[in-house]
C-alpha cells in the first residue's frame, strides 16, 4: 500500500473503522479506532469536525485562519501535518478514495 500524500486541495473525512464521539461520562471527544481511545485535544477535535469530505483542507483552514491569529502560514502547515499523520495511521482517508 502506498502512502498517499495529502495536499491543500485534499478532501478528507474519517475512515469507516474510525469514530469521533462525546463521552459524556468524561465530558470530553474521544477518536474511536479499532482497538483504541485516543483523546485528542480542543483542537484535534475542531479540525476533525470538519473533516466529511465535503470541504478541501485549504477551505477547513481558511476558516480556521480566520476564527484564530497566528503568523502566516502556520495554521495551514499545522492542520495539514495533523490530517497527514492521522491519514498515514489510517484513520482518515480522501474522498475519492472513500
Amino acid at each position: 500500500m502506498s502512502r498517499r500524500i495529502l495536499g491543500p486541495g485534499s478532501r478528507v473525512m474519517l475512515a469507516r473503522h474510525a469514530k469521533l464521539r462525546l463521552d459524556s461520562a468524561r465530558g470530553r471527544w474521544v477518536l474511536l479506532v479499532p482497538e483504541k481511545v485516543m483523546t485528542p485535544d480542543d483542537i484535534c477535535v475542531e479540525v476533525l469536525q470538519h473533516c466529511d469530505g465535503r470541504k478541501s483542507i485549504a477551505g477547513l483552514t481558511a476558516e480556521l485562519e480566520a476564527k484564530y491569529t497566528a503568523e502566516p502560514g502556520v495554521i495551514a502547515r499545522e492542520v495539514l501535518a495533523l490530517l497527514q499523520d492521522l491519514a498515514d495511521r489510517g484513520f482518515l482517508i480522501e474522498r475519492e478514495a472513500a
